[in-house]
């Protein structure tokens, strides 16, 4: 007999009861409410949720990869985290790599079943080949999707180290892994639905989780993404030309030249201007600090080149 009725992401919501009969302001109002409950969760689950990220980043700084594994809702969150990371932070798109139950078109719409395959997830670690060096984050929200721990089970045999996260309080659930996050979200307003506030705890770890990898990596100077790809379109040349101007006092339109002769990357741009060296130079300085942009700078003990 399935006992999932039984988890507390399946339960019915004390505040919604009626919500069929609620106004719009009500109806919002008990939306909210519960969007407090997901980040209280997730606050709660602070020391496991930074323990998570410490060997997120580890792996990514050893030149391994991070690899969310999902079904659903749970899903889609891990490859829309991977999928922004290349254009937020220059990265590599195998660094951070996502993977649904389903398939591709699972993104777009629903494919029934797929999460109940424990073999359908091991093959995946097959396809991606998880070793050594990799973080596999398996994500389910309900803790009972069988793709993920199926994933999980063959990730640990290939060692990868292993993580999961989950929306339920600990010991309602459990899968064998190296780190556990449970984000005791509780019942949903509408109920089992957990698109809703388990999806809102969710996002915020997995943002919380590549922000602070990427920053590790030396992909963030300050509260800027120095590493923006600004290849994509308009709106990030724009973006990476503030970033110039912030950080070397330069008008905007001097910081866009500067970018452009940097081909693009703002991290070398800033070095170009600092230290007055050419591109090349620039890119070498920030090979020599490891990325990270502070130790790259004429105050930073580096040699010059």
């Amino acid at each position: 007999m399935d006992d999932r009725g039984r988890l507390s992401t399946e339960r019915t919501h004390p505040a919604s009861e009626d919500l069929d009969l609620l106004g719009a302001g009500a109806f919002l109002d008990a939306m909210l409410g519960a969007e407090d409950e997901a980040r209280r969760a997730v606050r709660a689950a602070r020391d496991e949720i930074v323990a998570l990220a410490e060997a997120a980043a580890s792996a990514l700084a050893g030149g391994g990869r991070m690899v969310h594994v999902g079904a659903g809702t749970s899903g889609r969150l891990g490859v829309m985290d991977a999928a922004e990371c290349p254009p937020t932070f220059g990265s590599s798109p195998d660094q951070v790599v996502g993977i649904i139950a389903g398939g591709e078109g699972a993104l777009r719409r629903s494919v029934e079943g797929a999460e109940d395959s424990s073999h359908d997830g091991g093959a995946a670690m097959d396809a991606v080949e998880a070793g050594p060096g990799d973080l596999v984050l398996g994500i389910s929200a309900g803790g009972t999707t069988s793709f993920v721990a199926g994933a999980l089970g063959r990730a640990r045999e290939r060692g990868a180290t292993t993580a999961w996260l989950c929306c339920l309080e600990p010991g309602e659930a459990e899968v064998p892994c190296d780190h556990a996050v449970h984000l005791a979200t509780g019942p949903e307003v509408l109920a089992g639905s957990t698109r809703l506030k388990a999806g809102s705890a969710t996002k915020i770890v997995l943002n919380f989780l590549s922000t602070y990898a990427m920053a590790r990596l030396g992909k963030i100077h300050g509260s800027l993404m120095v590493d923006v790809d600004t290849g994509s379109n308009s709106k990030l040349v724009s973006r990476g030309a503030r970033i110039v101007a912030a950080l070397t006092g330069l008008e905007e339109p001097e910081a866009a030249e500067i970018l452009a002769a940097a081909r693009g990357r703002a991290k070398t741009a800033v070095v170009m201007h600092a230290n007055r060296c050419t591109a090349s130079e620039a890119e070498k300085l920030l090979e020599a600090s490891g990325g990270h942009l502070r130790s790259a700078l004429p105050d930073s003990g580096l040699e010059e080149v």
